[in-house]
């Protein structure tokens, strides 16, 4: 699981610096940036309020964090397609 890549990643797609998101969840600067490279954990109330400032469910974040890897061979093709589908429904909320 990466967080912290899908932290990064939805943050890009909304279009969203590091200092608004950090403000937006109540959160500072460099704490933002240590969790979005993964060298800091972030709380479960640390990550309800980045989904939320986000404007996603948290479910939806920890999906988008989860490694390829982590699913069965079979459900690979799926668990893209699912990702694709939520970028793709992020990308046209942001536009």
């Amino acid at each position: 699981m990466n967080l912290g890549r899908a932290i990064t990643r939805v943050r890009r797609l909304k279009k969203m610096t590091q200092a608004q998101l950090a403000q937006s969840a109540g959160v500072s600067v460099s704490h933002l940036c240590l969790v979005e490279k993964n060298k800091r954990d972030p709380s479960l109330q640390l990550v309800e309020s980045l989904a939320k400032a986000l404007g996603i469910p948290v479910s939806v974040l920890v999906f988008l964090a989860a490694e390829e890897s982590e699913t069965p061979e079979l459900e690979q093709q799926h668990f893209q397609s699912i990702t694709d589908a939520i970028k793709g429904l992020m990308s046209n909320d942001a536009a």
